[in-house]
């Protein structure tokens, strides 16, 4: 097989730039807010990686018993040609490789392609996967899948997007809808769709995954501002903001925030403006919307998809839905 083929999309300036904007928009705003892909540098992602092993967290856990149980059906269902899969926001393609694994065994992964943000942990993965997958093609995709979804290869095999992990539930409902209509325009009718959504349960046991008793969620939340104080030469004292996070009945949403405990005034120097917090005041630091199946379905259908399966864990906390282009 040829060296993995990659296509840069964005670079380090390109999220240097980025991450101003959001972080000037954001703290100028009222309510105050930063984006929730904020949170993901180095350090983030390993507090992410441990969040997920509380015992409270049951999203990774479960969306990964699903795939590893059904990985099987999922390629069945896929059909009898060879497929090229791309995953959005691969991280290090954990979550994708039993379904990987299931279509190799087939004799029908014809090509993998991780799509990230990442240039470092894309080639990382790539070269993992060379001796893993050594007859599939591999390529990957620097990027932000907000922005570059017209950049999905093309040739001409059939291909399946999956969207893992329950990221999806962190768009609002307008990004949700858009995200969808550009991946719809991005792909040819046939092509599949594997998305990962958090179910609409109990409340009480949503809440106490993202207030685990060990307190990961509550460091991986206020870690944003160490990293505004790394990247933007801020002062913020991260330990004087209470991590909060709020079940809203009427949107299935989860509403995280940091709620200053004193008065404040930040410095952000490589901005050049300072931000000052009352007591009790919040920054709105991301949202994960939880979905009743039928109305994501419908949200699917409105946007060029018709789902044709959905598999769920024991408790049916976690669904994997099928849809394809049409």
């Amino acid at each position: 097989m040829p060296a993995p083929e990659l296509r840069i999309c964005l670079d380090e300036s390109d999220l240097d730039a980025s991450l101003r904007l959001d972080v000037r928009r954001g703290l100028t705003s009222h309510p105050k807010y930063l984006p929730m892909r904020l949170h993901y540098d180095g350090r983030g992602s390993t507090l992410f990686a441990e969040l997920t092993r509380q015992p409270e967290y049951y999203q990774t856990r479960s969306e990964r018993a699903i795939l590893h149980d059904r990985a099987g059906e999922i390629a069945v269902a896929l059909g009898t040609d060879p497929v090229s899969v791309i995953e959005l926001g691969a991280g290090r393609a954990e979550k994708i490789r039993p379904l990987l694994g299931a279509l190799t065994a087939a004799g029908r992964l014809d090509a993998f392609w991780p799509f990230d943000v990442a240039e470092g942990e894309v080639r990382d993965v790539l070269l993992e996967l060379s001796a893993a997958y050594p007859d599939a093609y591999l390529g990957g995709i620097v990027g932000d899948f907000t922005r570059h979804l017209s950049q999905l290869p093309d040739h001409h095999d059939t291909r399946l997007v999956a969207f893992l992990g329950g990221t999806f539930g962190n768009f609002s409902g307008m990004e949700r809808s858009q995200f969808l209509r550009d991946l719809r325009e991005a792909l040819r009718p046939g092509d599949w769709f594997l998305l990962g959504a958090d179910l609409v349960k109990d409340p009480d046991v949503i809440l106490a995954a993202y207030n685990d008793a060990a307190g990961v969620t509550a460091e991986f939340n206020r870690h944003v501002l160490y990293v505004l104080n790394h990247r933007l030469d801020a002062d913020f004292e991260p330990d004087n903001f209470e991590h909060i996070a709020l079940w809203d009945n009427d949107t299935a949403t989860i509403d995280m925030r940091l709620r200053a405990m004193k008065p404040m005034k930040v410095d952000l120097a490589a901005l050049a403006i300072d931000v000052s917090f009352r007591v009790g005041e919040e920054i709105h630091t991301g949202i994960s919307t939880k979905f009743v199946r039928g109305e994501l379905e419908n949200q699917l259908q409105a946007t060029g998809f018709e789902t044709t399966r959905c598999w769920t864990d024991e408790h049916d906390y976690m669904g994997v839905f099928l849809a394809q282009a049409i």
